[in-house]
């Protein structure tokens, strides 16, 4: 009898933990996507914004904004390996997509 109240004790206990932990996760889970989001939305908007910096002072064909659209273009593909999706910073919106034009910021000043 001992032993049968010893199983029921664990098992109520197991299934307690095993409740806890689904809704920890369940909970946690949203708070780790929007960080992670952010973190890729910050990565580029920070490309972005130095692909700009570099283009209004050095010129679109120059060595600084090439490092800059790099950059860029590898923060674009980040957010796409790790979320399937990228944030285009000029627009200020999300695509899911993998469509993003590595000279994109090239068109604004082809008629320069």
């Amino acid at each position: 009898m001992r032993l049968n109240s010893n199983w029921m004790l664990f098992t109520k206990l197991a299934f307690a933990a095993t409740a806890l932990a689904g809704i920890l996760l369940l909970t946690g889970a949203p708070q780790v996507r929007a960080d992670a989001e952010h973190d890729c939305q910050s990565r580029v908007a920070h490309a972005d914004h130095q692909l700009h910096e570099a283009i209004e002072h050095h010129g679109p064909n120059s060595k600084q904004a090439d490092h800059w659209r790099h950059e860029l273009s590898n923060a674009r593909e980040w957010c796409w390996t790790h979320y399937h999706r990228w944030w285009d910073e000029d627009a200020h919106s999300w695509h899911s997509d993998h469509d993003w034009d590595d000279h994109d910021h090239d068109h604004d000043h082809d008629h320069h």
